[in-house]
């Protein structure tokens, strides 16, 4: 059949988001993404190539065949861990029908929901052939705001903004978040990776106005139906993206049977104030007597564990962590990037399945509660296999999983729900690496919420009152509110003992009180760079946080919406601008129509409020 030049539009359920689509009598199909607010309509971006192509020829002179009907796609779903305990999502798929110049099919299934826009390929019946190129493209028009990455594999990067591409063969990382008006706001990412998938990226190839989604090495052979992870776009307020959870929304549902052996929880980190502490027995003893002092549950004991000296050994810390009612986290190295020229250990212990099996056996057996594995060797299919093998067999002998110098989460949260944290940001033990972070982290840490955090887990190692081997400039407040506004099922506590313990009872008391899963989340308001202000729930109390990002005195913008009518006790933690007494804690009780509507915070400040009812 020969198709004119035509145009089509397809809609999300509430209509604000709309796909065009064009078609061409060359078969060229190219697509258009809008957005519609009380303001009018919004161009977001252009898809303007589309395809896959395999190593046997497959994927070229395609031809449109068919667009379905909208299916209803209609979900809930309850997390364990994340921004919101209970998901909902609604949508509509539509299944692009194309066939090749080998007469073979491929699938382009488009989901629109009232959050965004998710689309995958799909390729049946392949007979031993290897992907070869994707030729997916995202149009940003110049002038377009942006904030992104630039590409490498432990993600760790500022977010700059810029409004204009740069020359060709950049490379880039998701997310991805564009601003096209006012409050109209795009975040590109992808989701649901299986062990036929590896993890892609994108780049500038010829135009700089192009990203093109680029895998990353995919070598082996497949025979029989695949899929291509989500391409994701969540679209919508600023708000609507912070909120979003349309990662998880495709991703694969829950696997486990179990899953009444996984608790999140607040954790005592010896790495950012002693590099080497983990082999230190003595260190170690401090780390899980602050640990019990504070009643966080879990204690890391991090890289050389396995070489610990000083008047015990791995053994006698895991036997003085149960004796104080503290459970251990223990590092290891993923043995798959670096493995020389000084390589931390233990290493090699978990590449093969024999020997995963051993050392996860042994873990159990002495009751450690989980891993850190760290060093990855990018987000190639291999790597991704390899970490799926050990989500799954540290699920097998009830381990959580933290993934430390690997790729962002991209929905397996949702599937292996003993995924507490996937490292892959600028986090604060770059204050122990170099001196990048003491002028840059405030803005940082207000681009985050809005950029990284977004799609998954982060284990950024908050909440520092002194200095690593560089110094911060943050304040107290500010540090304290990182806790609330950044997401983490584990939040690893990076400060030495001195640091924590020397704070106010009432500090103390909220930091050994501090959930790290939550039932619902809204932001109040924010600026990527500039500010932020978070609202967490944990069943009747809410956690507000607020940070300021600029080198200036800021009001924050408040917004008391989610709240219903009545008496509120309001306990506040904000910065006193006397460095003998940094904190200034306030309690009282005041009715919803007392709340402020602003709260002001100290140049690269904070604050955190904890506001329960009362009646």
């Amino acid at each position: 059949m020969k198709y004119v030049e035509q145009t089509r539009s397809i809609s999300s359920p509430n209509g604000k988001i709309q796909l065009k689509y064009t078609t061409s009598a060359e078969n060229h199909f190219s697509f258009d993404v809008n957005y519609m607010d009380a303001k009018g309509q919004h161009e977001i971006l252009s898809i303007p190539v589309i395809g896959m192509y395999t190593q046997d020829g497959g994927g070229r002179g395609l031809i449109l065949k068919s667009v379905s009907q909208p299916r209803l796609v209609k979900e809930d779903y309850t997390m364990l861990t994340g921004k919101r305990k209970h998901c909902f999502n609604e949508g509509f798929e539509y299944v692009y029908l194309f066939t090749d110049s080998l007469h073979r099919e491929l699938r382009l299934n488009f989901r629109l929901y009232n959050d965004g826009i998710a689309f995958r390929y799909e390729l049946p019946k392949l007979n031993q052939t290897v992907l070869s190129e994707e030729l997916t493209t995202y149009r940003i028009t110049e002038g377009t705001k942006r904030w992104m990455q630039k590409y490498n594999s432990g993600y760790e990067d500022f977010f700059p903004m810029t409004t204009i591409g740069e020359n060709s063969n950049h490379h880039w990382g998701y997310p991805a978040l564009i601003q096209t008006a006012d409050d109209v706001w795009t975040l590109i990412s992808e989701a649901g990776i299986d062990r036929q998938n590896s993890a892609s990226s994108l780049k500038n190839e010829q135009l700089v106005t192009d990203y093109k989604v680029c895998p990353a090495e995919n070598t082996k052979p497949i025979t029989g139906n695949w899929t291509s992870p989500w391409r994701v776009m969540i679209i919508g307020s600023l708000a609507d993206v912070v909120e979003s959870t349309l990662v998880t929304d495709v991703s694969a549902p829950c696997i486990l049977e179990d899953t009444d052996w996984i608790h999140p929880g607040n954790v005592s980190w010896i790495y950012w104030a002693y590099n080497h502490g983990s082999k230190d027995f003595q260190i170690v003893k401090k780390y899980i007597d602050m640990a019990a002092k504070l009643k966080w549950p879990y204690v890391l004991i991090d890289w050389e564990w396995d070489v610990m000296e000083n008047g015990g050994t791995i053994q006698d810390a895991l036997k003085y962590a149960e004796q104080r009612g503290v459970r251990t986290l223990l590092w290891y190295n993923s043995s798959t990037a670096w493995i020389n020229n000084g390589a931390a250990g233990p290493l090699f212990k978990l590449n093969s399945p024999e020997n995963r099996e051993k050392e996860f056996a042994w873990l159990e057996e002495n009751k450690v509660a989980g891993v850190k594995i760290d060093f990855f060797a990018g987000d190639t299919e291999e790597t991704m296999a390899y970490c799926l093998d050990l989500l799954e067999s540290a699920a097998k002998h009830h381990l959580l999983v933290n993934f430390h110098g690997a790729t962002i989460p991209r929905g397996w949260q949702r599937t292996y729900p003993n995924l507490m944290s996937v490292e892959a940001v600028y986090g604060a033990e770059w204050y122990n690496n170099a001196p990048v972070l003491t002028n840059k982290a405030a803005s940082h840490n207000t681009t985050l919420p809005f950029t990284r955090n977004v799609v998954g887990p982060m284990d950024y190692t908050p909440c520092t009152f002194s200095d690593s081997q560089h110094p911060h400039i943050t304040t107290h407040a500010h540090e304290l509110a990182l806790m609330v506004v950044f997401e983490s099922a584990l939040q690893h506590w990076a400060d030495r003992p001195e640091s924590y313990l020397i704070q106010p009872e009432s500090v103390k008391n909220f930091m050994g009180q501090l959930p790290t899963v939550w039932d619902d989340t809204h932001l109040i308001s924010g600026y990527p760079g500039e500010y932020v202000v978070m609202a967490r729930q944990k069943g009747d109390a809410w956690y507000i946080a607020g940070l300021n990002g600029t080198d200036q005195e800021k009001m924050l913008d408040l917004d008391w919406k989610f709240l219903k009518n009545g008496k509120y006790q309001i306990t506040l933690f904000q910065d006193s601008g006397n460095k003998e007494q940094q904190w200034k804690v306030s309690s009282e009780v005041k009715d919803l129509s007392q709340l402020p509507n602003q709260m002001n915070s100290l140049a690269r400040g904070g604050f955190v409020a904890v506001i329960k009812p009362t009646n």
